[in-house]
């Protein structure tokens, strides 16, 4: 069954993710604090965030030749009960270890990722799941989380790329938005919800939750229209 999946960001007034624009220190201790509010047992990214604010660019420790006994998912750690779920097509993301705090990394691949870097994965310890051939269908990413893993509810927290195909896929059921105080104005920054050249139709929400937070944000939280 598809995990329930809320969509969590915090953004300026004109719908901008880029934090660092934002001042010296913007104060996003908020964005936490309500995301904790939410009975979920992962959070999902894609590889910009992870490589931006989780890994530092690792690059993963190839070894020339190495193979796997069989390319099937992986479920290292049959344990976990909270996890970290990385959106990394190609395979690109090293790691240190195979979780993140103590949540379990998942790593979301295709299945055009070779040996090497599959038995990398499994060296370190890290779960990984092939989301399609080529291109991730999420759809089947997202069933296969909810049968291999306990995981009834996710946090999708970008970039907006990633929650862009998720929502045009029509897999999103509530946004949960916090907006900082702030205009960016930048075009180059990227958005909540980025969908290309090729963008699906617009998503109708049903406004349900609105509070005023310290330091001038608003939390906003809304059912996703099917």
């Amino acid at each position: 069954m598809k995990p329930h999946i809320i969509c969590h960001m915090v953004t300026s007034l004109d719908g901008r993710i880029i934090t660092s624009r934002w001042g010296p220190k913007p104060n996003t201790k908020a964005y936490e604090t309500t995301a904790a509010t939410f009975d979920s047992q992962a959070w999902l990214c894609g590889r910009v965030t992870f490589e931006k604010d989780f890994t530092n660019g690792l690059a993963p420790d190839l070894q020339p030749g190495a193979t796997v006994p069989d390319r099937h998912d992986f479920v290292a750690d049959k344990a976990a009960t909270s996890f970290a779920i990385a959106i990394d097509a190609h395979g690109k993301l090293g790691w240190e270890s195979a979780y993140i705090d103590d949540d379990h990394i998942i790593s979301v691949l295709s299945e055009q990722v070779g040996d090497e870097y599959l038995a990398y994965l499994r060296r370190v310890g890290v779960s990984y799941i092939f989301g399609g051939i080529k291109e991730l269908d999420f759809k089947l990413v997202l069933d296969k989380l909810g049968r291999l893993f306990p995981i009834k509810t996710i946090l999708l927290e970008g970039g907006g790329h990633v929650n862009g195909s998720l929502l045009k896929a029509g897999l999103v059921d509530e946004l949960s938005l916090l907006q900082y105080p702030v205009i960016d104005g930048a075009a180059s920054s990227a958005a909540v919800f980025e969908q290309g050249e090729q963008p699906g139709p617009p998503a109708a929400l049903l406004l349900k939750h609105v509070e005023q937070l310290p330091d001038g944000l608003v939390w906003l939280r809304y059912d996703v229209v099917k």
